[in-house]
């Protein structure tokens, strides 16, 4: 029988620390906001992950990370389209271009960039295939939960705090009004001038992230610095409703939520 359930209930985080204390071996499928993620696992360890139609063939997970050129890329994604994963893998080796220790490293990575992508995801369902294993033409690793969990906790609690300051992405933003500031005079990154670039009455938080395709944690992020910096301040948009302060996680009584993590550990092990 599949374990089954929903965000709300358990979070990513939780999810993966009921894994690795169960030392599960399956896969743990999560049907996301608009995309669907399936993440690998063997004995409790992490074996391979992939979400929604990207391309996760080693040939782009190398190119994207510098490893390949384009002209190589395109070559190879042209000479080996049929050629599995790990058969690619042993003829770049054989031919000098990467080392064996290089690929798992950058397979991590990706694998890893997509755990921390998952963290994100507070609406949503999941279910837990027992013994289900990644396809054998692909290349896995072994990588240990621990650290993924306490970035995962880590990563949960400053969501709840951005929760707290900015409740309603549907909030719109502007200037403070601070004689003597210019904005141009303040040291800012890459991402916090993108957003400043749509601060205006008639643009929402949610329509900024969307234009700077930041996910709801990163743009919330970025405001709350810019809050904090005293450069901007949150306004109602004319005619929205008031915000709500519904926190996303509805178990609030740490016993109750307790309770719940310990049954779901006995049913995973049950399995």
């Amino acid at each position: 029988m599949a374990l089954r359930g929903n965000l709300r209930d358990f979070t990513i985080t939780q999810l993966l620390n009921l894994i690795n204390l169960a030392r599960k071996t399956g896969a743990l499928m999560v049907d996301g906001p608009g995309e669907t993620a399936k993440i690998f696992f063997r004995e409790g360890k992490l074996a391979f992950a992939q979400i929604g139609e990207e391309d996760n063939s080693l040939a782009s997970i190398l190119y994207h990370s510098n490893h390949l050129t384009a002209d190589q890329y395109r070559a190879l994604h042209q000479k080996t389209h049929h050629v599995a994963d790990k058969e690619l893998g042993l003829l770049l080796i054989n031919a000098g271009y990467i080392s064996q220790e290089d690929i798992l490293i950058n397979l991590q990575q990706y694998f890893i960039a997509i755990i921390h992508r998952l963290f994100t995801w507070v609406e949503g369902f999941f279910h837990f295939d027992n013994d289900l294993l990644p396809p054998d033409d692909r290349i896995c690793i072994r990588l240990d939960l621990e650290n993924l969990i306490i970035e995962g906790s880590r990563q949960l609690r400053e969501w709840e705090q951005l929760q707290d300051e900015i409740p309603s992405l549907d909030m719109a933003l502007r200037f403070t009004d601070r004689p003597g500031a210019n904005i141009r005079n303040v040291n800012l990154s890459v991402e916090e001038w993108r957003v400043v670039s749509y601060v205006s009455p008639h643009n929402s938080i949610r329509k900024i992230g969307s234009a700077t395709k930041m996910n709801d944690l990163e743009i919330r992020r970025i405001v709350y610095g810019l809050l904090q910096a005293g450069l901007i301040e949150l306004i109602r948009p004319a005619g929205a409703p008031p915000p709500s302060r519904a926190r996303v996680f509805p178990v609030e009584n740490k016993e109750e939520q307790k309770s719940l993590v310990t049954r779901l550990i006995n049913r995973i092990r049950s399995l």
